[in-house]
This record gives structure tokens, sequence and C-alpha cells, in this order.
């Protein structure tokens, strides 16, 4: 039987100052001022619409995602969280991340933030060397993105994750590692550190940069998790690496299969429904004109998942996190017993990619260097 999981919030806002030549997010460059104060509104009356979804449940996170939110002001974020707080309920001590770019810091913008109840931020770092930040489109300095983390620290966050990218085009693994030591000099409890990739529908796709070659990558990767090990930060999904018990917990929902309401510009949900046992997923209207239209509905679909989708969206998501999960997780956050998975588990335990289920729902080391490969037979 499906149980209702824990529940969070993920608000888009989807302009940015430039496209950056990697990003296939659904971002857009702004033209002049942006409409904050009719998306603010049309924010709010999405996630009135939505609220019912919420089946009684407080919000255990909040993520402000883009885009670069900190291009809205601080007031328009209080009142976003404000809203939140009426229509749905934020849990006493949920975890409120606002995404921010350090071409976009304000020191009273930020003390502004966090006075409005944002308690941890995301600062889209991707390098400190000037060169990797020109070849990826970014708008700031290595040493600018130095000084927007300390006023993010003067501004009274001490909870805040840094993103760094490896594997830039002509990136040593000396580089590599430098970006990794100046990150953890600035003492973040966060770091997400992933490889660039190109992506469809991206100006890299179009116009792909010259990446280092595999053992470059090998080596970046090798020398990487050793540094961010030595310097006690536990990885505990993929790409993300934390001091101990600072994990994103936002992310961790995800990854754990809860629920989520998703609203703003292209944003997705999913929402499990124990009273129908079904899980769908929602999508809302993706180009912000439309979004900002009063004639344009908020919703532009609604789907359930089949009952044969659900292993591979359950394992898509707990196989990312080194701790996994159990057979009762599955059959809480499924509906369906781990039987139905048992025969292709045995095969992927026999050729050393997951552990035994008696142990829990994981992959080994090897499984997750290959989780693609996992995924595939499950």
């Amino acid at each position: 039987m499906l149980e209702l999981p824990p529940l969070s919030l993920y608000i888009h806002i989807p302009w940015c100052v430039k496209k950056c030549p990697y990003c296939d997010f659904n971002s857009h460059a702004s033209s002049g001022d942006l409409p904050e104060n009719i998306y603010v509104t049309n924010l709010i009356e999405d996630l009135k619409n939505d609220a019912h979804l919420g089946q009684g449940r407080e919000l255990v996170s909040i993520f402000f995602g883009g885009g670069t939110p900190s291009l809205f002001s601080a007031l328009s974020i209080e009142k976003i969280i404000n809203a939140v707080q009426q229509i749905i309920g934020i849990a006493e001590n949920a975890e409120i991340t606002l995404e921010a770019n350090p071409g976009t810091f304000e020191q009273e913008k930020f003390r502004g933030y966090k006075s409005g109840g944002v308690n941890r931020l995301s600062i889209g770092t991707q390098s400190f060397h000037d060169q990797h930040l020109q070849s990826l489109g970014r708008i700031h300095s290595g040493t600018e993105a130095i000084q927007a983390i300390n006023s993010a620290k003067q501004a009274g966050f001490e909870n805040f994750n840094l993103d760094l990218m490896h594997g830039l085009p002509d990136q040593t693994a000396a580089q590599a590692l430098t970006d990794i030591e100046q990150a953890v000099a600035l003492k973040p409890t966060h770091l997400s550190w992933y490889q660039l990739t190109i992506e469809p529908n991206t100006a890299f796709y179009s116009s792909p940069p010259r990446l280092p070659d595999e053992r470059r990558l090998e080596e970046i990767q090798d020398i990487g998790l050793a540094a961010l090990q030595n310097a006690g930060f536990e990885q505990y999904e993929i790409a993300a690496f934390a001091q101990p018990g600072r994990q994103a917990r936002h992310n961790i929902n995800y990854w754990q299969f809860g629920d989520y309401l998703g609203i703003g510009a292209g944003a997705h949900g999913k929402i499990t429904l124990p009273d129908k046992q079904q899980i769908i997923r929602t999508n809302k209207t993706r180009l912000p004109r439309d979004y900002l239209n009063e004639g344009k509905n908020y919703l532009t679909g609604v789907r359930t998942l089949s009952e044969a989708e659900l292993p591979i969206e359950f394992f898509m998501n707990i196989l990312r996190l080194n701790g996994g999960a159990t057979r009762s997780d599955f059959r809480q956050r499924t509906g369906l017993n781990f039987e139905v998975m048992a025969k292709v588990w045995q095969e992927l335990e026999n050729e050393g990619l997951v552990v035994s289920p008696d142990k829990g729902l994981a992959t080994t080391p090897l499984g997750l260097r290959f989780l693609d490969t996992v995924l595939s037979r499950l």
C-alpha cells in the first residue's frame, strides 16, 4: 500500500542575466525590467491551485531554483515564503534554499533574504579560474565568486552549498584540484561537484568545446574524490558532498522518491495519492510569457505513473544515494512488493553491481560507477 511521504516545494524563477552555453534548464536571458510583482502574484495563485495536493502535510523543504532567483528582491522572496506558510504550512525546522549566482550578489539584499526566511544558499560558483568561467559563459570572475561567498557569510548564512563543475574545456587535473581546495577554504557545508556534460538544445551542443579526454577525466575524478574526503566531506550521492549532518534535505527528498509540488514556469511536481493508490506527475506551462498570461492555465499536464513505470522511477532516484533504501521503502513509496524486482536484482547482484537486498537496495561501488547500465536493466 502506498503511504504519504514527506512533502517539499520547488519554486522556479526562470530569468538569468545571461543564458550559459551549457545550460538546458528552462531559463531565459532577461531583457530589461523583470515582471517581478506579477510573477510573484501568479506563483501564489499557482500554489493555491495545488494546495489540495499537500493533503495536510507541512513542507519539509523549499527550494528556489532557476534561472537565477537572486535576481528577485528580498521583499518578493519573503512575500512568497509568507504565502507558502499560509497556504500549505512550513515545518518548524524546514530547509529553505535559494539559488544565487555571484554576479547577482548584493550585501543588503542577502541580509534581507536571511531575515525573510531563507536559511540556506546554493551558490553557482562553477570554478575559480577566470579562463574556465569565461569558457562557461559565466558573468563573474574567480575573485568576485570569493567576494560573493564571503558576503553571504557576513549576511549570516553559515549553511550554504557551492556548485563546482569539472571536466571543463582544457581543464587540467591540477586546476580541478585547486578549484576544490579554494572551495573548501571558504568553509561551505555542502559541495555539488559534477562533470560538465554536453546536453541537447544548448549552445555547446551546436558548437562543442574541446573537453578533457577520458584518461584526464578519470584522473580529475580520482584526485577530486580524495581531496573532498580528506577535507571531511562525505559523498552521499553521485555528485553531492556534505559535512556531517549537512546533507541537502530537499534533494534527499527527491532521491528518496518523496513528494514535491512544483510552481512557476516549467516546474514539475510528483505527488502520491494513497486514496487512489496512484502517483502522479504534474507540469506547469513552460514559457514565462504564457505563465504570466491571465488566459493560460498554470497546469498543462497531469500524468499517472503506470505500475510498470514505478520501479524504474523509484530506482532512478534512490540508487543515486550511497545508502540506497530498504525493501520496506520500496513498498511504501511505490505500493509494490519487492518480489516484482527480485529476479533482475539477483542477476545484478551476481554481477557485482548491487548489494544483497537483505543489506539494502543499493549499488556496489562498481554499480555506482556504471549506474546507467544498472538502471537500463531495471
